[in-house]
């Protein structure tokens, strides 16, 4: 059978231009209204708020890189002020034997809250060590050692990258020679789906991270574009015009069994799943500008969603379920925006786009044309962690 072409859509967007937000979750759009977001005033957190530690020399093999990678890792939580005072709440100290390192947590008054060995190399053991300091004193989970994909142009093709959270452990996964574009990392970080025009048209690949090996899941007639793993990482969510128009798919885990959700005369793209898995929420232009709907995953009616801003696009939905990261459009640039779901305000935070959670629920990562910029929303802290690569776009964060 001779496959449809379908005019693909323009490689440097990738779906990009369409975006969603979010709405409260204890409503159901169906039976409120959407309420208007509101601008909220930037919240901002001074050097005084952090948590005091005191970092002491790690003894034994790889005792250097331990210290660095561990002291980078709390910094980037945003939660801590490091030093030596003897005042510190809090004191770290450990010993490394090269294949593990006892790690432990002190109280200033000498009571031991973390003791325990962690396995690996010398960067993922002080990165496991780092999130079970974060845990152990804030109750949040960490974000390091997490991984981030992301698309970059330093090969002179747009290919798909991994770094870790604090910039550490940067490789290229694909070396297609062509167009990568649009990465989504699994839930559990085992597997990362991108759209590749290998075949000449828009195909979805998976790639199975801890061996490189790569199938392609979705080469439907016409274009299969912006695949959004399920949180339990048995469905996507895909924008697919196998029937003429693009429209928004919910399939199995290997790309089988599309189901459509939507029937518009719009483009429909860029899902966002909630945390539990019952809700999709995605953009279309169906209306002539790209607005905001949520449906259920198992279908129905899309009912649409107001952030108080006349263009959004990219979204993402915080693990914790309580916040939406997206672009909106401001004087010809794209800033990045912040939803509470709760409250229904909207702030910004910076320009860039293409943000996406990390975690903790507190970190996001986003593009900044030939950077990626790590920003802690509550404290506004920023750290590029990626950069000289050429343009960059589109990343994806592990949880």
């Amino acid at each position: 059978m001779k496959r449809q072409s379908h005019t693909p859509f323009p490689a440097s967007h990738a779906f990009s231009k369409f975006a969603v937000a979010a709405v409260t979750l204890g409503l159901t759009l169906s039976a409120n209204p959407p309420l208007r977001a509101q601008e909220a005033p930037l919240i901002t957190i001074t050097k005084s708020d952090k948590i005091s530690l005191a970092l002491n020399a790690i003894s034994g093999a790889e005792s250097a890189v331990i210290s660095q990678t561990i002291q980078k890792d709390l910094q980037l939580s945003g939660a801590f002020s490091i030093g030596t005072s003897p005042t510190a709440g809090y004191l770290i100290s450990g010993a490394s034997s090269g294949s593990s390192l006892r790690g432990l947590l002190t109280e200033r008054g000498g009571r031991v809250i973390l003791e325990r060995s962690y396995p690996g190399n010398a960067r993922a053991q002080a990165h496991a060590f780092a999130n079970d300091i974060v845990e152990t004193i804030t109750g949040v989970k960490g974000i390091a050692g997490s991984r981030i994909g992301f698309v970059a142009t330093r090969s002179g093709h747009k290919e798909i990258y991994l770094v870790e959270s604090d910039g550490g452990g940067l490789t290229q996964l694909t070396r297609d020679s062509g167009i990568s574009v649009a990465p989504r990392i699994s839930a559990d970080g085992r597997r990362l789906a991108y759209t590749g025009y290998q075949s000449g048209y828009a195909d979805v690949y998976e790639i199975e991270l801890s061996s490189g090996s790569r199938r392609r899941i979705m080469k439907y007639p016409g274009t299969n574009s912006g695949a959004a793993y399920s949180p339990s990482g048995d469905r996507f969510a895909v924008t697919l015009s196998k029937d003429g128009n693009p429209e928004l798919y919910v399939t199995g885990s290997n790309g089988d069994s599309p189901r459509r959700l939507t029937t518009t005369a719009g483009v429909e793209s860029s899902p966002t799943w909630s945390p539990d898995g019952r809700d999709i929420i995605y953009s279309s232009d169906a209306g002539g500008s790209c607005m905001l709907y949520r449906i259920s995953a198992s279908g129905g009616s899309p009912n649409q969603i107001r952030t108080g801003h006349s263009y959004n696009t990219e979204p993402h939905w915080s693990p914790d379920g309580k916040k939406v990261a997206f672009n909106v459009r401001e004087g010809g640039s794209f800033q990045v925006a912040i939803f509470d779901i709760a409250s229904g305000q909207v702030r910004l935070v910076g320009e860039g786009q293409n943000p996406v959670w990390g975690p903790d629920s507190k970190h996001i990562v986003y593009a900044t044309g030939s950077s990626l910029v790590l920003l802690d929303v509550v404290t506004l802290q920023r750290n590029s962690i990626a950069g000289n690569l050429g343009k960059i776009s589109e990343p994806t964060w592990t949880r």
